[in-house]
């Protein structure tokens, strides 16, 4: 049977679209891309998008296939986004915007088993890889919502969550974190799901 983490770790990759909520994040390893610019498929973005799931079905298939290990289901796309100065984010102007896009590995990927999936994906794409790399998250408190509908439609549902964490006695640290539920090449705008996210600390 596949084992789909998303449900074991229902609390972290499902959300309630009605109201911001805090969770406590446990630290989580994650295969890492960094980058700048817009989400552009035939840029930067999507090469590095390209590489994250090489690697990352590479590993599934040589636990499964080759060690005769346990099937799963790879992880959704997840990104920390920020600019240099965060009150100059903007919707329009993509160039200032830095990213890092990355997908959670679970513990039985191990660092033998990296080894040989960087291997093969890099043979695959016929190019370097060595612009990915491990790194553990550790987020703590989080505040998050689920986003239903266009990407550019976020930042209404953001400036809510922002106002929840200050009537809270909290506020922001670190990066906003998305986790993109829905392919965008498959799914309707409207139906986009995504869900929102950032760690928090007393005001």
């Amino acid at each position: 049977m596949k084992i789909d983490l998303k449900k074991d770790l229902k609390h972290l990759y499902n959300a309630s679209a009605k109201a911001p909520v805090f969770v406590d994040v446990p630290d989580m390893n994650f295969l890492m891309i960094d980058g700048t610019g817009g989400p552009t498929e035939d840029g930067p973005y999507g090469k590095a998008i390209e590489a994250l799931y090489s690697i990352s079905y590479a590993a599934k298939f040589h636990i499964k296939k080759d060690l005769g290990g346990v099937d799963y289901a790879v992880m959704p796309l997840e990104g920390l986004w920020w600019t240099d100065i965060p009150e100059e984010f903007s919707m329009t102007d993509r160039d200032p915007w830095k990213w890092t896009m990355m997908l959670m590995q679970p513990d039985w990927v191990t660092a033998e088993v990296q080894e040989v999936a960087f291997e093969r994906a890099s043979k695959k794409l016929d190019r370097d890889l060595s612009s990915v790399y491990e790194h553990t998250l550790k987020e703590g408190h989080v505040v998050q919502i689920m986003h239903i509908g266009p990407y550019s439609d976020e930042p209404p549902v953001i400036q809510g969550m922002h106002r929840f964490v200050d009537e809270n006695g909290m506020k922001l640290r670190d990066k906003h974190h998305e986790i993109y539920l829905s392919d965008p090449r498959r799914a309707k705008p409207e139906k986009l799901k995504t869900i929102l996210r950032h760690p928090v600390e007393p005001a």
